[in-house]
C-alpha cells in the first residue's frame, strides 16, 4: 500500500482582506506516486490548495490558515520553506515568474545549487534532461529570447533536474500550444514513470484523461466529487459544462460565428527583426484583414504571433509597415491610439488599487455609468473594491478582458484571454466578442483554445516562422483546416 505523501485534513483558509473562505473545510489526501488532477471553476481553491503543498502558504501568502497540512508526514506550518523546497517543486501558471537568471543553462542549475548539488553533477543533469526532453537547441539562448511554451519547457526541466519526489503544477498548459502540450503530457508521463508524486491544478483536462489517476472536482471551496480517469471519461459533454469543465473530446465542438465579412484592410510590408536575432521576426508583404470580425492567430509558440499584434497596434516603434483602412494610411502611433492590447500575463498590466478603479482607467471620461453593467457581466460586481492582485489567474484575466472592452477601441488585441478560465467564464469572453464585433470592433485572439475559437471566431489567421500561413474563414467548408492543425500539432 502506498504511502499517503500529501495530507490536507479540515484546511479552511481566508486570504488577508477577503472575508470569503478561499477553502473551506477541505480534506485531501494523495497517495506516492499517485498523479492527481484539481479541477473546477477559476476562483474554486485550486491554486491555493497547490499553495498549501509547496509552502507558498502560509510563509508567503498572508491569511488565516486552520487545519492541519503535512507533506511526508511533516506539518508545512511548523517546517520552513527550505525544507519544502528540498521535497516539492512547483511550475507556476505564468513561469516567468519562477525565473531569476538571464541564460537557460544558469536558470536550470540556480534549483540544484540552492538544493546544494555538486558542479559536475548539475551539469551532467542538464545535460541529460536537455537530451531526455528534447531542448538542446535551447541551452545557448538567453531567457528573453524564449516563448511561453519554451519557458514552461524549461520549468519543467528545471523540475526533472533537482528531482524532488513531489511535483506541483498551476494551471501549466495555459499558454501552451498542441505540440508543447503533448510535451507537457509526456513530461507528466515521465514523472509518474519514475514514481514521482504530481498534483495539478488544471482547466484543460484533455490532455490528463488517460494520464492521471483522480481528478479532483472543486466548488466555492469544496471538494465535492471525486472521478477516476474512467469515470470522468464516460460523463456527457452537457454534464461536463454544467460543472464548468472543458471538453474531453474536440469531436463535438461547433462553430458559433459564420458572420462573413463585408469590408476589409490592408497591412503593407510589416516587417520586424529582434534586437540581436539574425533572420527576420516577422516579414508579410501584403494581406487583407476582414474588418468587424473576430479573428483567431494560432500557430506554435513562437511563430511569430504575438509579434505580429504587437507590430499591428504599434507597440513595437521599429517595426516597418502601414495598415491601410478606409483608404487611409495608419502608422503606429494612430495604430496604437486605436488599439487596446490584453497581454498574456495580466499581472503586467494591473495597476491600480481595486478592480472597478482598474476598469475605469481603461474608459474614456463621461463612460462611468457603464462600470457596473460590465462588472455584473464578468461577475467581478462582488470583487470590485478588492485589490486586483489578490484575485485569482483567471479572475484577473477577466479583470484584464473588462477593461479592454471599457476602452472602446477599434482593433481590441487579445492575447491568450481564456488561459487559466474555466468552460462558464471561457464562454462569458466568447460572448462578450461577439458584442464587440456587432458594434463593428475588428478582434484579434491569439489563442491556443479551440473551444474559444469554436465559441466565438469566424475567421482563422496561421503564423508560421513569423510569415502568414493562410488566411480562411471558419465555415463548415474550412473546418477541417483548424481540426487538423490542432491535431498535427
Amino acid at each position: 500500500m502506498s504511502e499517503k505523501v500529501i495530507e490536507i485534513k479540515d484546511v479552511s483558509f481566508y486570504y488577508k482582506e477577503d472575508s470569503n473562505a478561499s477553502l473551506n473545510h477541505v480534506n485531501l489526501q494523495v497517495k506516492e506516486g499517485e498523479v492527481v488532477v484539481l479541477c473546477g471553476e477559476s476562483g474554486c481553491g485550486k491554486s491555493t490548495i497547490i499553495r498549501l503543498i509547496n509552502g507558498l502558504i502560509p510563509f508567503y501568502y498572508e491569511g488565516q490558515l486552520e487545519g492541519r497540512v503535512k507533506v511526508w508526514g511533516r506539518l508545512t506550518q511548523e517546517g520552513d520553506i527550505y525544507d519544502l523546497g528540498c521535497r516539492v517543486s512547483t511550475v507556476f501558471q505564468h513561469p516567468r515568474s519562477q525565473f531569476f537568471c538571464v541564460d537557460v543553462r544558469s536558470e536550470l542549475a540556480f534549483g540544484a545549487e540552492n538544493l546544494k548539488f555538486d558542479k559536475d553533477e548539475i551539469i551532467k543533469r542538464i545535460e541529460h534532461a536537455s537530451r531526455e526532453l528534447k531542448f538542446e537547441h535551447l541551452l545557448g539562448r538567453t531567457m528573453f529570447q524564449l516563448s511561453g511554451g519554451e519557458k514552461q519547457k524549461i520549468a519543467c526541466a528545471s523540475v526533472s533536474i533537482t528531482d524532488n519526489p513531489i511535483v506541483v503544477l498551476d494551471e501549466p498548459s495555459s499558454n501552451l500550444d498542441m505540440h508543447a502540450v503533448t510535451e507537457l503530457k509526456a513530461m507528466i508521463q515521465y514523472w509518474k514513470q519514475k514514481g514521482k508524486t504530481v498534483v495539478i491544478a488544471e482547466h484543460r483536462l484533455q490532455y490528463l484523461k488517460e494520464i492521471a489517476d483522480r481528478f479532483v472536482y472543486m466548488k466555492l471551496g469544496k471538494i465535492v466529487r471525486e472521478f477516476s480517469s474512467v469515470e470522468i471519461q464516460k460523463l456527457p459533454a452537457k454534464e461536463l459544462m454544467s460543472m464548468g469543465l472543458r471538453n474531453l473530446s474536440y469531436d463535438e465542438l461547433e462553430i458559433q460565428n459564420y458572420n462573413e465579412a463585408k469590408t476589409f484592410m490592408r497591412i503593407h510590408d510589416f516587417i520586424f527583426q529582434y534586437k540581436g536575432s539574425k533572420k527576420l521576426s516577422l516579414s508579410i508583404d501584403e494581406l487583407d484583414i476582414p474588418k468587424a470580425s473576430v479573428i483567431a492567430i494560432i500557430g506554435r509558440n513562437g511563430a511569430g504571433k504575438s509579434t505580429f499584434v504587437r507590430c499591428l497596434c504599434g507597440l513595437e516603434k521599429k517595426a516597418k509597415g502601414l495598415l491601410e483602412d478606409s483608404n487611409v494610411m495608419l502608422k503606429a502611433k494612430k495604430r496604437l491610439n486605436n488599439s487596446f492590447l490584453v497581454m498574456q500575463d495580466v499581472n503586467r498590466q494591473l495597476f491600480t488599487e481595486s478592480v472597478e478603479e482598474e476598469i475605469i482607467l481603461s474608459m474614456y471620461e463621461g463612460k462611468n455609468d457603464l462600470l457596473e453593467e460590465i462588472l455584473k457581466e464578468f461577475d467581478l460586481y462582488e470583487y470590485r473594491k478588492q485589490h486586483p492582485m489578490s484575485l485569482s489567474g483567471g479572475q484577473k484575466q477577466r479583470v484584464a478582458v473588462a477593461s479592454a472592452i471599457a476602452s472602446a477601441r477599434d482593433y481590441i488585441i487579445f492575447d491568450e484571454p481564456t488561459s487559466g478560465l474555466d468552460y462558464f467564464h471561457m464562454q462569458q469572453v466568447a460572448d462578450c466578442v461577439k458584442k464587440l464585433q456587432e458594434k463593428d470592433k475588428t478582434i484579434f485572439l491569439i489563442t491556443h483554445d479551440i473551444e474559444l475559437v469554436y465559441s466565438c471566431c469566424n475567421y482563422v489567421l496561421q503564423i508560421e516562422n513569423g510569415m502568414v500561413k493562410e488566411l480562411y474563414q471558419l465555415n463548415g467548408k474550412n473546418e477541417s483546416r483548424l481540426r487538423n492543425f490542432f491535431r498535427a500539432i
